[in-house]
């Protein structure tokens, strides 16, 4: 019987523990990146002739920038390093799946979540970064302080849906490769294998734009946009207030992305 999910196959184990194809796939698919990323950035130059590889990580990465920028609305410095990686990661996991013997650990429910979760985590922190502590928390009990377990329950079932999505996407084609291999051992497992790898690809930027999204989402938080009309004038009155708290944080912000727009 095929092994579906690469934490079904065990490569080694020693009492209860168990190196399973997810954990040894991870790693190599982090061993590639490292080792890629090195060659490519080892001889960068500023010069007018660029080397291929210079060019093609360029474009990458410009690529992704614009992405988050469009996104996010102002300037994508800061969640590149973590979004391209995310992007990064699962495209080479899925792309690699060509190689014989290799299984993609995003099709692993573990490898997902465990993504996912990078995501919840990292949610929170670049919003209380970029907004404060106290101004980003408030937006979890707004419009009324009744939504707060709603808006909890938001948060993990977005985190569940990311894990679930990535994982089902990509166990299908695992799952319809095997079914036809079985029936046409020949053309039409060629013909998903194909189609298992853009769909990979479309997976892994469909999962880096929604963790951008929720991002953005919760750096963006300005107080009294979520509140009725009343509240929205009150905040109008408040902003012209020198003693208000939330007058110099809204326009450190709004400088901010003044500023960076106007260099684009």
């Amino acid at each position: 019987m095929i092994a579906m999910s690469p934490d079904d196959w065990v490569l080694w184990q020693w009492g209860g523990f168990a190196l399973n194809a997810t954990i040894v796939f991870t790693w190599l698919v982090m061993a590639v990146l490292v080792g890629v990323s090195w060659l490519v950035t080892r001889r960068l130059s500023s010069g007018p002739e660029l080397s291929r590889w210079q060019n093609a990580l360029e474009v990458l990465v410009m690529g992704m920038r614009d992405q988050i920028a469009q996104v996010a609305r102002y300037d994508p410095g800061a969640y590149l390093p973590f979004v391209g990686t995310l992007f990064l990661f699962i495209a080479f996991s899925n792309l690699l799946a060509v190689v014989p013997g290799f299984r993609a650990p995003t099709g692993s429910l573990s490898t997902t979540t465990a993504l996912a979760l990078c995501v919840f985590i990292a949610v929170p922190v670049f919003g209380i970064v970029r907004q404060g502590p106290m101004q980003y928390l408030r937006h979890y009990v707004r419009p009324t302080p009744l939504m707060l377990p709603f808006n909890l329950i938001g948060e993990i079932s977005r985190t569940v849906a990311l894990a679930v999505r990535l994982y089902g996407n990509i166990m299908s084609g695992t799952v319809l490769a095997g079914i036809l291999l079985s029936l046409t051992p020949f053309f039409f497992p060629v013909v998903m294998q194909l189609l298992g790898l853009l769909t990979g690809m479309i997976q892994a930027y469909i999962f880096a734009v929604l963790a951008m999204v929720y991002i953005a989402s919760a750096a963006s938080v300005v107080p009294g946009a979520a509140r009725g009309g009343a509240d929205v004038a009150g905040d109008r009155d408040d902003r012209d207030d020198p003693g208000d708290p939330d007058r110099d944080t809204n326009t450190v912000l709004d400088e901010e992305d003044t500023k960076w727009k106007a260099s684009r």
